[in-house]
């Protein structure tokens, strides 16, 4: 008798992981159709912020989902960039290949000196390309954190204007980086002082990437920008009398970023950051709550 129980078990053990295969799909799909219901429809209570933060210290345990719900979208957006890092493994050869490209004779004069410098390289090529591809879900991520204290319209605007502007400035800095900045800097350090460099793979591609990467976050300034305006915190007309104060800020942080010391990159980063601040003034006052009671309070959920 155990010996038939133990036969059926194993003849229907297909079916029966079929059915739950179902049932899992089937009530994940009912879940994320009831998350997206909730995303587009639900309004928070109103709740000034400064309200909220007091009530926050006063009881630390109600923090407790948010830090869990914090450590899921966390999870979550990791496990993605994971996946399309792995993706990118198929394709690094030609990233490298076309980031080599500004280089006189391409990728063949970076000489590598360490036995485990090529993996390095092919590693963080991947990981630069599996971050650009996971960047709208890592935004979605970050968007869906704080959606469940924020307006419906709010939300809205997060998701079909803020996101996938989010992802066009980056990568408009990366392109920036790439076509302007580099073809001006690296015939400059390369030929400093009439010294004949041979860049290694390392260091070439970490310098490289490094640009790119912190262009690509600075083009991001108006966004930010955006979002402080629209909780209340500063409004277009203060951006714009500290305009001189802005563009003293603007050359340090572009001093910072440049790679070289001689003031033509440095001004090559400034033009586009200061475009982009005057941009960021433009949208504050867009953006700019009609009233106190429309200004979102920036409270994390429990997505």
């Amino acid at each position: 008798m155990k010996f038939l129980i133990a036969l059926w078990r194993v003849l229907t053990a297909p079916f029966r992981f079929l059915v739950w295969l179902v049932k899992t799909l089937a009530g994940g799909l009912y879940k994320a159709r009831l998350a997206v219901w909730q995303f587009f429809t639900e309004e928070p209570e109103d709740a000034p912020l400064p309200e909220a933060a007091a009530k926050a210290f006063s009881s630390p345990r109600d923090l407790l989902p948010h830090i869990n719900a914090l450590r899921r979208h966390i999870f979550r957006a990791l496990g993605v960039t994971a996946l399309t890092t792995a993706f990118s493994f198929t394709f690094a050869r030609y990233i490298l290949d076309w980031l080599a490209a500004p280089l006189q004779g391409g990728i063949s004069v970076l000489q590598a000196i360490e036995v485990t410098e090529p993996i390095g390289v092919f590693m963080r090529v991947s990981l630069l390309s599996g971050f650009v591809l996971a960047l709208p879900y890592i935004i979605m991520e970050a968007i869906l954190f704080v959606a469940p204290g924020l307006k419906r319209r709010t939300r809205l605007v997060l998701v079909f204007l803020v996101m996938p502007m989010a992802t066009l400035l980056f990568v408009a800095g990366m392109a920036f980086a790439y076509y302007v900045m580099l073809p001006v800097a690296l015939p400059f350090l390369l030929n400093f002082m009439g010294f004949n460099t041979a860049p290694r793979p390392a260091s070439y591609i970490r310098f490289v990437t490094g640009v790119m990467f912190w262009i690509g976050t600075s083009f991001e300034f108006p966004l930010l920008i955006a979002l402080i305006a629209r909780l209340g915190w500063v409004d277009a007309r203060t951006l714009a009398q500290q305009w001189r104060l802005a563009i003293v800020l603007i050359a340090f942080l572009a001093a910072a970023i440049t790679p070289t010391v001689d003031p033509v990159n440095m001004a090559i980063v400034m033009g586009p950051m200061i475009l982009l601040y005057f941009l960021s003034i433009g949208l504050a006052w867009l953006v700019r709550p009609s009233s106190t009671a429309e200004n979102a309070e920036l409270s994390p959920g429990k997505g």
